[in-house]
């Protein structure tokens, strides 16, 4: 199977290639975009593909994976919809009463992790205060599921960055679990178990 790498060189010359990109990340990007802003999610997706179309010769074919490009994409496209997206986020607020408690057990899958969304509802208050940089790179990261090197890819920083954001993001929306230690989320052995703390 080609690599996004090599199917982005081949859509220089053959454009219609392309939309094998859309089809291997249109889900990944969509879901990213409806927690983010909700009802706009299929401008900002429709948008990211669009833009993405228009530069792909300035993809760095040394990754093979197209998606952390996309989603730094997407996310430039999210600071936009700002009305949107301050919408979706007082949205979380106004259910997170109702999900604050999940009971494992009562799902199939009982060593699940509770998905991110619920978290961040209940956090919606404190996630949206965070710069706008804190907030992009925690999101990327507990939704997005990228690891520190994709988020550094994403967002055009070096990976030192993302992690000292993901450490004062931690202090900030949990305090106390801040003062137990400053390894915090950058201990990801192997790039995800440190998610759920990042997440909490």
């Amino acid at each position: 199977m080609s690599t996004d790498s090599e199917i982005i060189a081949r859509s220089i010359e053959d454009p219609g290639a392309f939309s094998e990109i859309f089809e291997r990340h249109a889900r990944a990007i969509a879901s990213f975009a409806a927690r983010r802003v909700g009802d706009a999610a299929d401008d900002v997706l429709s948008e990211t593909f669009l833009v993405a179309f228009r530069r792909r010769a300035s993809f760095d074919t040394g990754f093979e994976s197209s998606l952390p490009w996309l989603l730094g994409i997407a996310s430039r496209l999210v600071r936009k919809q700002r009305a949107a997206e301050a919408r979706q986020w007082r949205s979380f607020n106004a259910v997170a009463g109702r999900e604050q408690h999940v009971h494992f057990g009562e799902t199939e899958a009982a060593g699940e992790r509770v998905d991110a969304v619920v978290e961040a509802r209940a956090l919606g208050g404190r996630i949206a205060a965070l710069s706008a940089a804190d907030r992009e790179t925690l999101l990327l990261y507990a939704w997005a599921d990228l690891t520190y090197e994709e988020i550094a890819v994403a967002l055009r920083v070096p990976v030192g960055t993302v992690r000292s954001r993901l450490n004062r993001v931690r202090r900030k929306l949990d305090p106390a679990r801040g003062k137990q230690g400053e390894n915090g989320p950058e201990q990801e052995k192997g790039g995800r178990d440190g998610r759920v703390a990042a997440r909490a």
